[in-house]
């Protein structure tokens, strides 16, 4: 139970540094310190950030992985994982990008991935 909660928390945390990496130059423009940086610049900026997320992600995988005495197979640490960066991302969008409501048709999405995650865990 303890691996599997610092499983998720890990994944989280991991996957809140990856989308700011991916996402987060886009607000760049926003920011007067930024708004003279090349294309290599941001990118280093993005992998900067990324490092972060690989402290965490690589510890919540071995965590979590059953080889390693963690309660999850690897589909259920993947199915796991990317329901958390969705998660995450919906989340990020709404509250520090501020970018499109969710509409009925987001929610039906994301009610399949509650399923599917339903689905991969189920025995």
């Amino acid at each position: 139970m303890v691996k599997g909660i610092s499983t998720v928390l890990l994944l989280v945390v991991s996957n809140t540094f990856m989308t700011f990496a991916w996402y987060g130059h886009l607000k760049f423009n926003e920011m007067k310190w930024s708004q003279n940086l090349g294309l290599l610049a941001i990118i280093l900026i993005s992998w900067g950030i990324a490092f972060f997320e690989y402290m965490f992600m690589v510890p919540a995988n071995r965590i979590g992985f059953k080889g390693y005495g963690g309660p999850f197979n690897l589909l259920e640490l993947k199915v796991l994982q990317e329901v958390i960066t969705l998660t995450v991302f919906v989340v990020l969008s709404i509250v520090v990008f501020k970018s499109e409501p969710l509409r009925w048709n987001h929610y039906v999405g994301l009610l399949f991935l509650v399923l599917a995650v339903f689905f991969i865990f189920k025995k």
